[in-house]
């Protein structure tokens, strides 16, 4: 199977941000859409609340005129963002009154974060998910299903 490409890169740079510490839920640029729209925040603009799914006027011009930034239309980014805060521990959308997490880059909850993004973008290429393990400990008759050659060095 062939990784579509906005699949591909959108995956790259959030294990990179994820890794070098550059993923930060409450950051516009360094968010999971921030970082995947390469680290910059004017996709803020396509909403009016942070967190929500709800386009304002600049964002459904640009649904309408059938506009995408990687590879993603205006709604498309909105969804991946309000994934991620919710995954992350975050009421949507965000504002100073709802609680959040109390440490919001927190490495186990921005991987939870990651996790339901990844398994949205693949959902919209219509795809399994690549982090799903758990087919290689499907069995049948008490043996696995699929093979894998263990190299010992």
């Amino acid at each position: 199977m062939k990784t579509p490409k906005r699949l591909e890169q959108a995956l790259i740079k959030l294990y990179n941000a994820f890794h070098n510490n550059q993923l930060n839920p409450e950051c516009c640029s360094a968010c999971a859409v921030g970082n995947i729209l390469d680290n910059h925040d004017s996709w803020k603009h396509l909403s009016d609340e942070h967190g929500s799914t709800e386009l304002n006027y600049i964002g459904k011009v640009h649904q309408q005129l059938g506009r995408r930034f990687n590879g993603y239309t205006p709604l498309e980014l909105l969804q991946i963002e309000k994934i991620f805060l919710e995954a992350c521990g975050f009421i949507v959308p965000l504002c100073h009154y709802n609680p959040k997490p109390l440490n919001s880059t927190n490495k186990d909850m921005l991987f939870n974060g990651l996790c339901a993004v990844v398994d949205y973008l693949c959902e919209l290429e219509g795809i399994y998910n690549v982090m799903d393990y758990s087919k290689i400990f499907e069995f049948e008759n008490e043996d696995p299903v699929y093979q894998f050659e263990v190299i010992y060095q």
